[in-house]
């Protein structure tokens, strides 16, 4: 089998480095995004990579900036190879009540959430159709699919990104390649875990498995998504949610 080539953007989140040594344990070649700020980070990350025995390649980019990706998207082009599945998980929440959002809370959000879908999958979507292959898996979120209160710009985000999943479904399907979301639930990264523990458990109470997921099981679905296995499997909501959001 062909080892394919795996681009995270969002790698160094909680869930991206869930999803980056996920596929790398699964005999991928893998290449995480990092956005500029987190440069300072890098080093100790990749560290932490390579005692696991994840051999990962690392590029930066800005993903709300087109001119930036178009960058990446030579950097990659050249270094790591042709992008047979890209993970779209580079996000952040900027939350407040509607009456009380900016204009600039609204628009960073949707622009490193959702025009960075764009941003980055255009780069790479020709040559997906060009080669009849690829998986495209986006990180969306239970809150774009039952909104929540104080996320009017995250869940606005989450939920655009499915419905540029659906459509990119259906404009690569008779090229073999497949597009998903995966939405999680709560997810215990370490960002979540600084939430104070009322409201911790207040959450967990309106979970019926009464827990979080662990990155590792949004990875496991990302995983599964991008294998030979889920070849027919495309525009789909995968939800990842211990039961907290059904619908038919």
């Amino acid at each position: 089998m062909t080892q394919r080539n795996v681009l995270v953007t969002g790698g160094l989140g909680g869930i991206g480095t869930a999803i980056v040594s996920g596929f790398a344990a699964s005999g991928f070649n893998v290449a995480a995004v990092y956005a500029p700020f987190e440069a300072g980070k890098i080093d100790a990350w990749k560290a932490a990579r390579t005692a696991v025995g994840a051999e990962v390649q690392v590029f930066e980019a800005d993903v709300a900036d087109y001119a930036s990706c178009e960058k990446l998207a030579k950097a990659v082009g050249g270094s790591f190879g042709p992008v047979d599945v890209l993970v779209n998980c580079a996000g952040i929440i900027r939350d407040s009540a509607f009456k009380k959002m900016t204009f600039e809370n609204w628009d960073m959000v949707l622009k490193v959430n959702l025009y960075s879908v764009f941003n980055v999958t255009r780069q790479f979507w020709s040559g997906m159709l060009e080669r009849n292959y690829g998986r495209i898996i986006n990180i969306a979120s239970v809150n774009g699919q039952k909104g929540q209160f104080g996320q009017a710009n995250y869940a606005a985000s989450k939920a655009g990104m499915h419905g540029l999943t659906m459509t990119l479904a259906q404009e690569g399907a008779r090229h073999g390649v497949t597009v998903n979301s995966v939405s999680p639930g709560y997810t215990a990264t370490e960002m979540m875990l600084q939430v104070p523990k009322e409201i911790l458990e207040d959450i967990k109470g309106h979970i019926p498995m009464r827990r979080l997921a662990t990155p590792e099981e949004i990875a496991a679905a990302v995983t599964y998504l991008a294998s030979d296995k889920a070849a027919f499997i495309t525009g789909v909501n995968l939800d990842v949610n211990g039961g907290q959001w059904m619908h038919h």
